[in-house]
């Protein structure tokens, strides 16, 4: 619903006599469309898109760019002021009326405070509902002003908002707080007649469920301060809140107080947005604004981009106190910011937005969305064409950016991290398949991931270990020390590629390896190259008080030796027999074959030894042997892998470092640095 129907409807809800009395919204739009709109200055929205302004005009019959300027500001020179003096005429009808009912009012206020009479209830109920009338009067109109200010500057291309705003700072609709100090009394006033109407209460039938007669009762006592046979000698002065909850337990069995109920759980709230330079005196003047104002906080959100700061807020506000939005444009002007609002009745903002009690600043409002965490990372910086894909096909899919968050510290740009808000109908296989694409062209790597407790908060990480945490496959070092590279070297690829079973192709090259020296083990540690990053990401993920698992297809002599140099805390592999001297291999091995089985297997039993949950476990691997085990873990990285291990994998990464890793697990360069103890 446009505030405009929404407005007309309201004010329906009042006596005929103060119809004519509200700000014509209907009149001061029509006369900004009808006339503002196509004089704008403003002239990259008056012109399409597309349209270019030339350096010089190519005949005398178009306009050059500064007569096009000079006409439009002589046009809108004219109808900004005669908007005004409109806009005026307004204003005042509606304050000189409000001038005459607050005076009414605070009379029938004060008839029912007189100490010396005893008012009824209904004359209570009457004086607050008249408060409450009144209030929603003047902020219904207020906001029209707001709202038609606002359009006025979007559509002229003048801002004069925040001026004529502070130009009815001092009118009486704005200044209205001796009437507000009467509301708590008048409302401790009416708790102390529904109070001492107690035993009335208590002697009403209880309805069919009597906890709500027993919870009223409780409240009365609970809110009269006195003796029990007079509980109203001196009554606390309650809160909106108590006072709702009061007469919705008393309305039918005390007077009908179901309107005056539904006034009181009317709620208005305010986003506002002041920018500027100021970053602590900007949120602090704002929080200063609320404070004295008595504002309840529903959310906000600030942003920094060097020393300009964004601070947004959404407010719930107290007793519809205009007189806030002026002392915030005080606020504004003192510390250099831009300030810009926009005050939306609960109703109205519940038609806009689905779950509107889930609303929430840093995301996008849109129904039936899921939460991704998007990685994106190249080593070599991450380029404008990729980033213009990128976000091309964020828009194309309807997906919204939440919030964006820079990973990296280097010279260029290398590691971004996107918080998603996606469609729902979008799956997760659909995405990956066409990211893979886009990522591809580009050697860029975009990892996307759940956005849960769960992804912030892993602590198991397994790693393969051939051609992952090192860069040889041990097997073919192995094979290399004894002559026979060649042959054992095209079984492995064969595996890796998956074009072969893992356990066919373990027994024929072990087999090749019968006679060869058990000495072969030592020289190959010797030659075994750690994969970038290795230490850096173990070490980093031990401090922050990871377990971590290497789980290798290799032999466990070489798994060990990894184990102890970069500090992990399991390591399985196969075992190879040796000859009874003990100097030879005899071509077998013994015990359960680590293939991709037994892998996903070992990486749930060391979980489930650590008490750890599998949603908080991370796994790394580059071979078709180790997919089931990145399957198995809730973060599973294929890392430089084979193209079929890269398609199945949940995350993959295609650069040097195993230290991006981090990226992906949320922690930011510097972060990762600290971890370095």
């Amino acid at each position: 619903m446009k505030y405009g129907q929404y407005f007309n409807q309201q004010r329906e809800q009042f006596p005929a006599a103060w119809q004519t009395r509200f700000i014509d919204y209907d009149a001061l739009k029509a006369f900004l469309k009808s006339r503002m709109v196509d004089s704008s200055v403003r002239l990259a929205a008056a012109y399409p898109r597309t349209h270019i302004f030339p350096w010089m005009p190519a005949s005398t019959d178009e306009p050059a760019f500064d007569a096009i300027l000079e006409q439009r500001l002589a046009v809108v020179g004219k109808l900004t002021p005669e908007f005004v003096r409109s806009l005026d005429a307004e204003v005042e009808k509606f304050n000189n009326f409000f001038v005459t009912i607050k005076e009414e009012t605070k009379a029938r206020i004060a008839h029912a405070l007189n100490s010396e009479r005893c008012p009824e209830i209904a004359e209570c109920e009457a004086a607050l509902r008249d408060l409450l009338f009144l209030e929603r009067f003047v902020f219904l109109n207020f906001t029209a002003i707001t709202k038609a200010l606002k359009k006025h500057d979007k559509w002229s291309g003048l801002q004069i908002r925040e001026p004529y705003l502070m130009r009815t700072s001092h009118l009486s609709f704005v200044v209205s707080t001796s009437l507000l100090r009467l509301k708590p009394e008048l409302m401790a006033r009416l708790t102390g007649l529904l109070a001492e109407n107690n035993a009335s209460i208590e002697s009403l039938s209880l309805p069919a469920n009597p906890h709500d007669t027993i919870s009223a009762t409780a409240m009365l006592k609970s809110l009269a301060v006195g003796t029990e046979s007079t509980p109203s000698t001196r009554v606390t002065t309650p809160s909106s809140e108590d006072l709702k909850s009061i007469m919705l337990s008393a309305q039918n069995g005390v007077s009908e107080l179901g309107p005056l109920v539904e006034l009181l759980h009317e709620k208005q709230t305010a986003m506002i947005t002041l920018r500027g330079p100021h970053g602590t005196d900007i949120i602090g003047g704002v929080l200063s604004c609320l404070a004295k104002h008595h504002c309840q906080i529903v959310d906000f959100s600030l942003s920094r981009l060097h020393h300009d700061v964004t601070f947004g807020i959404i407010v719930s506000l107290h007793d519809r106190d205009v007189d806030l939005f002026s002392d915030l444009a005080t606020t504004a002007q003192k510390w250099d910011g831009t300030l810009s609002f926009d005050i939306q009745d609960a109703k109205l903002k519940a038609s806009k937005l689905v779950n509107s009690e889930q609303y929430s600043l840093s995301e996008a409002p849109y129904a039936r969305r899921v939460k991704y965490m998007a990685t994106v990372l190249n080593e070599r910086g991450l380029t404008p064409e990729f980033l213009s894909e990128w976000l091309n096909w964020l828009l194309v899919k309807k997906i919204s950016v939440e919030q964006m968050r820079r990973l990296d510290s280097h010279t260029s740009l290398m590691c971004v991290e996107f918080r998603l808000s996606v469609p729902d109908s979008l799956s997760p296989e659909e995405m990956k398949s066409e990211l893979i694409a886009i990522s591809t062209g580009h050697q860029t790597d975009v990892a996307l991931q759940l956005d849960n407790v769960f992804r912030r908060q892993k602590r198991l990480v397994v790693f393969d270990m051939d051609s992952t945490l090192i860069q040889q496959e041990v097997i073919d070092e192995i094979a290399r020390a004894t002559g026979i590279e060649e042959q054992v070297a095209a079984i492995t690829e064969s595996a890796m590629q998956g074009e072969i079973d893992f356990k066919e192709s373990l027994a024929r090259r072990v087999a090749l390896l019968k006679g060869t020296p058990i000495d072969a083990l030592e020289v190959v540690k010797r030659s075994l190259l750690f994969t970038e990053g290795a230490h850096y990401l173990c070490r980093a993920l031990k401090n922050a008080g990871f377990k971590l698992a290497v789980i290798s297809g290799g032999f466990l002599p070489l798994a060990k030796y990894v184990k102890s140099e970069l500090g992990l805390d399991y390591a399985f592999a196969n075992q190879l027999k040796v000859t009874a001297d003990g100097k030879n291999l005899t071509g077998e091995t013994f015990g359960p074959v680590v293939d991709a089985v037994r892998k996903a297997e070992l990486l749930e039993v060391i979980a489930q030894a650590e008490g750890i949950a599998i949603d908080q476990v991370v796994a790394v691997g580059d071979g078709a042997n180790d997919l089931l085990m990145l399957g198995k873990a809730s973060l599973g990285i294929a890392f430089n892998a084979k193209p079929r291990v890269q398609q199945q994998a949940r995350a993959r990464i295609n650069q040097k470092s195993l230290a991006n890793i981090l990226y992906l697990m949320g922690y930011s360069e510097s972060e990762a640095a600290e971890l370095q103890i």
